[in-house]
């Protein structure tokens, strides 16, 4: 367990080692919410709208994996060559 100060403007230096095994680095965002009567801090990753999936999109994606696992893919150069023709 670390123990941290508040500073002057509420800023609460988070140790390197939480830091290190929750993955953040500096210029990460993190949410600050209440829970119960304590603070919660959550590493948060922001995405603008235009570079997430629709609800089709992720059907498709989750397909291709499917496949795959299956085995079924084909190599570029094999796409290439089916392109051509």
């Amino acid at each position: 367990m670390s123990v941290s100060r508040v500073g002057k403007r509420r800023q609460v230096i988070i140790p390197k080692a939480v830091c290190e095994a929750v993955g953040l680095v500096e210029g990460d965002f993190v949410e600050v919410s209440t829970r119960k009567g304590r603070v919660e801090i959550q590493p948060k990753r922001l995405v603008d709208l235009e570079d997430t999936l629709t609800p089709e999109e992720e059907k498709i994606v989750a397909k291709g994996f499917r496949q795959l696992k299956r085995g079924q893919f084909v190599t570029w150069d094999q796409l290439k060559n089916e392109l051509d023709r």
